[in-house]
């Protein structure tokens, strides 16, 4: 009787075939996740790769597929779930905060031989996740943004692999030179990212609920994760935070306080931090948006933050993004031009050459929106600055300072104020036409004297007359003090024939005579 009973009951699957089906279903969703990591939302320069990776990085793929069949259940509470095909719809919501659980779950990346098959099955029910996000029909309800954080928390808020550079300032550690570091776990948190960014650029997620979660504690563990070495994870950090800063508006004023206070802390206390040039170009994207007339709040920004920017020695690193900043706010508003170019020579650099250079170059980029009113406020010690930078003995420095003539703009600015700025470039002129050592500085030197004789030869000649008056004079005082010279040598001299101290009033007498 029992054994009838027990005939009709139904025959349970063996545990190897649902390891096999479900590896099936999990594999299939791991290729549609491939694809889905394939497509680029927004401005997402590393998306593309995600596809690829999928394949080529974790170590996943139809030759071991069968390498996880007696191990469905990988560890206690790290085990296999379904795909979200095979349930209903009603249960697919509890089933994406199942494997969002799941994913909290964080694994050692420095030993690649350590739970390899748990980081498969984890690898996988990302690009589910992901996939998950990018079709979500309904709105995202606040358990799931809670676990969302949660998991997004979970992997991305985590230690450093290792420490950080100390004391920056004397080292001079050089960005250019060193091999960035790159992150074992980024197979991993590639697809965070990616999942993270596609939730936050959903249509699905509500702001009202989200910025419960999305709160300043996890926005400023966020902005600390910009000091990331890893240029793929700053990348994706640049485009996540231009996507919060977009859609959490209540945000904003925080966000740019944040990156405030980095920035005052790189500059005036570490010069260390690896994410400069990503703020700052999320950063110009901001700035791009302001409404004119432009807050003093943003005015003040400018002067405090961008402008001391200029001074840390790796400012190679950051240099572009800082000048379209700054290009930004004088074309906004020109009168700023004037505040921009006396800044720029307070942070002048002296004995850094290629610093010089760079420098020159945002110079040209500014006066190029700045407008005569503007120009003629700074232009005496502006132009003062460039014919020192045009007696460089650098020829990259003195050949960059001469390109500034090539500028239509700056020529025509220039030329309407030729009575003021050759009196004070025409030494330098006349000094590197005849003893600069490069030919090339030395022909282009010969362009620009031409250009203001061309202009006006009646006041070329002018100043020319007075630099060889002062060249004479110079001369007459030279000749005066080498003879100043040899009269005390020769007091000196005697002093010691006769191995007799002077007297202090002898000595005053001559010197004066002299």
């Amino acid at each position: 009787m029992i054994k009838q009973i027990l005939g009709r009951l139904p025959k349970k699957q063996s545990k190897s075939a649902d390891t096999r089906e479900a590896l099936s279903t999990s594999h299939s969703a791991s290729s549609r996740g491939s694809e889905v990591a394939g497509h680029k939302p927004g401005s997402v320069k590393d998306a593309s790769v995600l596809g690829h990776s999928s394949t080529s990085n974790s170590g996943f793929s139809l030759g071991n597929k069968f390498s996880l069949v007696d191990d469905a259940k990988v560890n206690e509470g790290f085990e296999m779930l379904p795909s979200f095909r095979e349930v209903p719809s009603s249960e697919r919501q509890n089933l994406f905060i199942r494997k969002l659980k799941m994913c909290c779950t964080v694994f050692d990346f420095t030993d690649p031989t350590k739970n390899t098959k748990e980081k498969d099955l984890k690898r996988q029910t990302l690009l589910e996740l992901v996939d998950y996000v990018t079709s979500a029909n309904g709105k995202f309800t606040e358990t799931v943004m809670q676990e969302v954080i949660r998991m997004v928390s979970a992997n991305l808020f985590r230690s450093p692999i290792a420490q950080p550079r100390e004391n920056k300032v004397s080292h001079a550690y050089d960005l250019e030179e060193d091999e960035p570091l790159m992150d074992p776990a980024w197979p991993h948190l590639q697809i965070v990212y990616e999942f993270f960014l596609r939730f936050v650029a959903s249509t699905e997620t509500d702001t009202k609920l989200a910025k419960r979660h999305i709160d300043h504690p996890f926005l400023l563990k966020l902005l600390d994760l910009f000091d990331s070495e890893d240029p793929r994870e700053r990348e994706y950090l640049k485009t996540i935070l231009h996507r919060i800063y977009g859609k959490f508006m209540v945000h904003r004023p925080f966000i740019r306080k944040s990156i405030n206070n980095i920035f005052f802390h790189f500059v005036f206390e570490t010069e260390k931090f690896n994410g400069v040039a990503e703020l700052l170009e999320v950063l110009g994207s901001i700035i791009n948006g302001f409404a004119l007339p432009l807050k003093e709040e943003h005015k003040l920004f400018l002067v405090r933050v961008l402008i001391p920017l200029h001074r840390p020695k790796c400012l190679s690193m950051y240099h572009q993004q800082l000048s379209y900043c700054i290009t930004q706010f004088v074309e906004k508003d020109s009168k700023l031009a004037d505040t921009v170019i006396r800044g720029l020579l307070k942070c002048w650099p002296i004995t850094n050459s290629s610093k010089e250079v760079m420098f020159l170059s945002e110079l040209e980029e500014v006066l190029e929106a700045t407008q005569l009113p503007e120009f003629q406020r700074c232009m005496v010690s502006l132009f003062q600055r460039v014919a020192y930078c045009l007696s460089s003995p650098h020829f990259q420095v003195a050949e960059r300072a001469l390109y500034l003539w090539n500028n239509d703009h700056i020529e025509n600015l220039i030329r309407q104020n030729r009575k003021v700025i050759l009196p004070i470039i025409l030494p330098a002129l006349e000094r590197n036409s005849h003893d600069h050592w490069n030919q090339i500085v030395q022909n282009l030197t010969r362009n620009v004297r031409k250009i203001f004789a061309d202009a006006d030869p009646e006041l070329l000649q002018e100043c020319l007359h007075k630099f060889q008056e002062n060249e004479s004079k110079e001369n007459e005082v030279k000749l005066k003090h080498e003879a100043i010279w040899r009269r005390l040598e020769e007091v000196a001299n005697k002093a010691a024939g006769a191995k007799v101290p002077l007297p202090r009033q002898k000595v005053a007498a001559q010197t004066s005579s002299l």
